[in-house]
């Protein structure tokens, strides 16, 4: 696959970002015993690699806006061009040394996501995707998603919330629905992972609520760039904005979507 050079430009930024991350991942254990406490040294890590894939990305497209976890919104002059950047998504992984974590780059034009990037710097697997041009991962192999056509033959992925939100009690009826009906259910801690693997094929669905256009935005274009189908619960088209996935191939995807719509 040969790179746009908008795209080298995000995979230049996330590598580095995720060279940060790396260094940092590498002393948690050490700093959980210290008397600030690993919460403190985790925001730290995450900011760093936030600045480091703000300051290339700006000096690359200095016009376009920004939309960030960590840092917020910062407007450009552009008008049709938004940056959305998870610097770090799995946080409580990288803080118990889980080597499932990701940064994550997704670029907005006008309302459509046309390119991605999601690098997990442990593993070093870089997946990638251009608008019209797929999905990849390490440039080498394109991705498509799973064919299987039965949940009972499926793997799916959720992100359960577990403290105090309000989605709780929903998640768990979802989640007692869904259970007999598949051949496994997994949870990694890192929704951008999740969407990743899913358009290589290494999941057969996800759904999950409650989560920013950052969580969702690269691995939205990824899945859809691998032949999959992203909608909300309600089985509209999916967005970034609106918090909610229900993604797989079309028939896993509209099996999962059956099971979950009378769940309330």
């Amino acid at each position: 696959m040969a790179r746009s050079a908008l795209l080298n430009v995000m995979v230049s930024a996330a590598i580095k970002a995720g060279k940060s991350l790396s260094r940092d991942f590498n002393e948690v254990e050490n700093l959980q015993v210290s008397r600030k406490g690993p919460a403190d040294f985790v925001s730290k890590a995450d900011i760093r690699a936030e600045q480091i894939v703000y300051d290339e990305l700006r000096k690359a497209r200095p016009t376009y806006a920004f939309l960030m976890e960590e840092g917020g919104e910062v407007a450009g002059t552009d008008g049709q061009h938004t940056w959305i950047i998870d610097p770090l998504d799995g946080t409580t992984n990288f803080l118990h040394s889980i080597p499932l974590f990701a940064v994550a780059i997704a670029l907005q034009r006008g309302d459509d996501i046309v390119a991605s990037v999601i690098y997990n710097p442990v593993m070093d697997e870089l997946y990638t995707a251009e608008k019209g041009g797929g999905a990849w991962l390490a440039d080498r192999k394109r991705l498509r998603v799973a064919s299987r056509r039965h949940l009972s033959d499926a793997v799916i992925t959720t992100g359960i919330k577990t403290q105090g939100t309000s989605n709780d009690a929903l998640q768990l009826r979802q989640l007692a629905s869904i259970n007999p009906a598949v051949a496994g259910i997994r949870r990694s801690g890192s929704i951008c992972v999740d969407m990743a693997w899913l358009a290589a094929g290494r999941y057969d669905g996800v759904w999950e609520a409650g989560l920013k256009p950052w969580d969702v935005a690269a691995g939205f274009l990824m899945v859809k760039e691998a032949g999959g189908v992203v909608t909300d619960f309600a089985g509209q088209p999916g967005s970034v904005w609106n918090g909610q996935v229900v993604a797989g191939n079309e028939t896993i995807q509209a099996a999962l979507l059956k099971t979950l719509k009378p769940i309330q």
